[in-house]
C-alpha cells in the first residue's frame, strides 16, 4: 500500500476513534488496531499524536466546509443560501454518531495544553466565518451581519451536541431569518 493510501486509511481511523471517544481517550495502539496498520508504519507517517491530531482536524476542515457550503450552493436565492447553512446543519445534527462540533470538543479537551489543537480550532472558525461572510456579501447584507450568523451557527453546535436534538439548528435558522430580515 503507497503512502497516501496508508494515510488516508489512517486519518479515516483515527477521525472516527478521536471523534466518537474523545482524543485523549485514543491510543495509537487503538489507531494502529482500526486502520490495519503496523505501528511502524504509523509513526512513519506521522511522528506523534499531536501530528496525527492535526493533520485529523485539517483534513475534517476541509470536508465539514465543503460539505457546508455545497448545500449552500444548492439553493438560488442568495439569502436562502446563507439560511441553508442551518440546513445543513439541521441534517448533520441528525446524523448516527453525531457529538458535536470537532473543532469546540477537541480544544475543550486539549486546546490549553497541545497548541496545535488551539490554533486548529481557530482556523477552523476563522475559515468557517469566512465562508459565511461571502454568503452573507453574496446576500448583500453587511459584513456586520455574518458574526450574528456564526453565533448562531456555533451556538446551535453545540446545544445540539450536549442535548442530542436537530432542534438547535431550525431554532437557529428562525432567528438568522430574523437577522437577515432585519439587515
Amino acid at each position: 500500500m503507497d503512502d497516501d493510501a496508508a494515510r488516508e486509511r489512517l486519518l479515516d481511523a483515527a477521525e472516527a476513534l478521536f471523534y466518537s471517544r474523545g482524543i485523549q481517550a485514543v491510543g495509537m495502539d487503538a489507531v494502529r488496531t482500526a486502520s490495519g496498520l503496523p505501528l511502524k508504519r504509523l509513526y512513519g507517517l506521522y511522528p506523534g499524536k499531536a501530528a496525527l491530531v492535526e493533520a485529523v482536524l485539517r483534513r475534517r476542515d476541509v470536508r465539514w466546509r465543503g460539505r457546508v457550503m455545497a448545500r449552500a450552493m444548492r439553493e438560488d436565492d442568495p439569502r436562502g443560501r446563507l439560511l441553508a447553512v442551518f440546513d445543513w446543519l439541521e441534517e448533520w445534527f441528525g446524523e448516527p454518531g453525531f457529538r458535536g462540533c470537532a473543532w469546540i470538543n477537541a480544544s475543550g479537551e486539549l486546546g490549553a495544553t497541545l497548541p496545535v489543537v488551539a490554533e486548529q480550532a481557530r482556523l477552523h472558525k476563522a475559515a468557517f466565518r469566512a465562508d459565511l461572510l461571502g454568503l452573507v456579501r453574496g446576500a448583500g447584507l453587511p459584513d456586520a451581519a455574518t458574526d450574528g450568523v456564526l453565533l448562531l451557527a456555533e451556538g446551535a453546535m453545540v446545544t445540539a451536541g450536549i442535548f442530542g436534538t436537530t432542534a438547535p439548528a431550525r431554532e437557529a435558522r428562525a432567528a438568522a431569518a430574523t437577522l437577515i430580515g432585519a439587515a
